[in-house]
């Protein structure tokens, strides 16, 4: 009862708080509800990212994969670190520059808005279809496992998970509806101070166990019995993470999510300027190094306690969590991870409705439509698709690669030729919209005939090829198929002061040795094997 009425306290507290600090953000309009009315700082910022990147999906899934496999999931997090840095660089600053609030926005004023709903669509599909269900799914196996939701209740443990999962979609739902993008960003940061401090508590509590009462003793043991797991560094024919294609496929994978990923994008578009969004960006590259710590390592350390006997590994974090943590714990540690699934959640989800509303409604049904009816369409767009990811989230059990490959596959559909677009887009005045209709329309055929022929191939190397297919064949668009008179930017479009953050260039060189060193020890010339 105790970590019930804890983790009750916890997010009933922390939900006031948030409340109390947006309460004067006006909700009835689009910038207001959808982007806190443009107000937020670089910490907020990167408090939001860390927590809307950092759902269950991550954390179960990646411990997961560390469980199958080893250290080298840990490429998902410290690759991102580069992407990170074109986001800051690179894709925000022009963003900012052309005055978006979307993406498909950006590539309606860049070729046209036939192209612009095609990609809305997709994104809003993958979320509704993909994401939420999956941040549910893994909510929902740490809450049934921490909880004991199926033995309270009596049921089977698919049921339990489809039991939590309904009702962290409701929750979840609900907290959007009351206060919009601006608490959840709030909260976030809050939530985003537990996590590191929960998160990073783990894998040392953790070893603790395993060298019974001492930290080092734990290493030394989980090192003597799976050296090789703590090789960051996969084998070319590894089904997770293959070397050869770390600066390649994986990175253009981590561009994609860190860059034109509306969820994610959307956050650092709501800062006050340019300069606090890269200050937030910048800051969250620097969290990220630590990633392996508590995404990847648990994984690892639950395959050593555990002698690899778990039946499905996406379950090796929440009953790692249960074997170490006492139970009065629960309750803390609860909040803390349903901080981490509600950030994603709220942030998923107001972004499909964002691009619903402006997109689709605004942009096609009703052209006239007003504020506050755009921000009425995004509330019950909210609803539908709550609905949807809560009803297919227990589906995800049968996933056949595990949670975190499932998701990765699937946005390569649209993931590669979006990025190869988008940079086109920003430097290339002759690429037109025909052309990228063709790249697009190219990628998801070749990616499907691969798929066919190569099946047993890692996609990351289909990515890896296909990038440079992509970027091919919207060259050759510009011989072909150019831009009539070439595109025109608009002087003036940006809305809030461009003035780039005085020590980004220092961070990011910070960053760059941080890469580096995280994988000198995760590598045979460190400890890995």
């Amino acid at each position: 009862m105790i970590p019930i009425l804890s983790f009750l306290v916890i997010v009933a507290g922390i939900w006031i708080f948030a409340w109390y600090r947006t309460r004067n953000i006006n909700k009835e309009n689009t910038d207001g509800y959808f982007f806190s009315g443009r107000s937020l700082g670089g910490l907020v910022i990167a408090g939001t990212m860390l927590m809307a990147n950092l759902s269950t999906e991550q954390i179960v899934g990646q411990s997961g994969l560390a469980y199958a496999v080893g250290m080298e999931v840990m490429a998902w997090e410290i690759i991102a670190c580069f992407s990170i840095l074109t986001l800051a660089f690179v894709f925000l600053p022009n963003y900012l520059r052309h005055g978006v609030s979307t993406i498909p926005e950006f590539l309606a004023l860049r070729y046209d808005n036939q192209f612009r709903l095609v990609i809305s669509f997709l994104i809003q599909t993958s979320y509704a279809f993909i994401l939420l269900p999956g941040i549910l799914y893994s909510g929902a196996l740490v809450f049934n496992q921490l909880f004991s939701v199926s033995e309270l209740l009596g049921i089977s443990q698919y049921e339990g998970i489809m039991v939590t999962a309904a009702i962290v979609g409701i929750v979840g739902l609900a907290y959007l509806l009351m206060g919009g993008m601006g608490i959840s960003a709030v909260s976030d940061s809050v939530y985003g101070v537990g996590l590191l401090v929960g998160g990073i508590s783990i894998p040392f509590i953790g070893l603790y166990m395993l060298g019974d009462g001492s930290i080092v003793d734990g290493f030394s043991r989980m090192a003597a019995a799976a050296p090789e797991k703590l090789n960051a560094i996969g084998a070319i024919d590894s089904k997770a993470v293959p070397w050869p294609t770390l600066l390649l496929g994986l990175l253009f994978n981590t561009m994609f999510y860190w860059n034109t990923n509306q969820f994610i994008v959307q956050k650092t578009i709501a800062g006050r300027n340019l300069a606090e969004g890269q200050k937030g960006v910048l800051t969250l590259a620097i969290f990220k190094l630590f990633g392996p710590l508590f995404l990847v390592l648990p994984g690892i350390i639950a395959f050593v306690m555990f002698d690899g006997s778990l039946p499905l590994p996406d379950a090796a974090y929440p009953t790692l969590v249960k074997a170490i943590l006492p139970p009065w714990m629960y309750g803390i540690f609860g909040a803390i991870i349903f901080g981490a699934i509600l950030s994603t959640y709220v942030a998923a989800l107001n972004s499909a409705a964002t691009l619903f509303s402006l997109d689709f409604y605004k942009g096609i049904f009703r052209k006239d439509a007003s504020e506050r009816s755009v921000v009425r369409v995004g509330r019950i767009t909210n609803i539908v698709i709550a609905l949807v990811s809560i009803g297919l989230a227990p589906l995800l059990i049968n996933a056949p690669t595990g949670l975190y490959n499932f998701l990765q596959e699937y946005v390569g559909f649209y993931n590669i030729p979006l990025i190869v677009i988008i940079l086109f887009g920003f430097f290339n005045k002759s690429v037109s919209a025909v052309g990228a209709k063709i790249c697009f329309t190219f990628h998801i055929v070749v990616y499907i005939i691969a798929k066919f022929l190569f099946g047993d191939l890692n996609f990351l190397y289909i990515h890896s090829v296909l990038f440079f297919l992509d970027i091919l064949v919207m060259w050759g668009s510009t011989k072909f198929a150019p831009l009539a008179g070439g595109y025109s930017f608009t002087p003036n479009a940006n809305k809030v002061d461009l003035t780039p953050w005085k020590y980004r260039k220092y961070v990011a060189v910070v960053v760059v040795l941080g890469i580096f060193t995280v994988y000198a020890i995760f590598s045979p010339l460190g400890i890995g094997r």
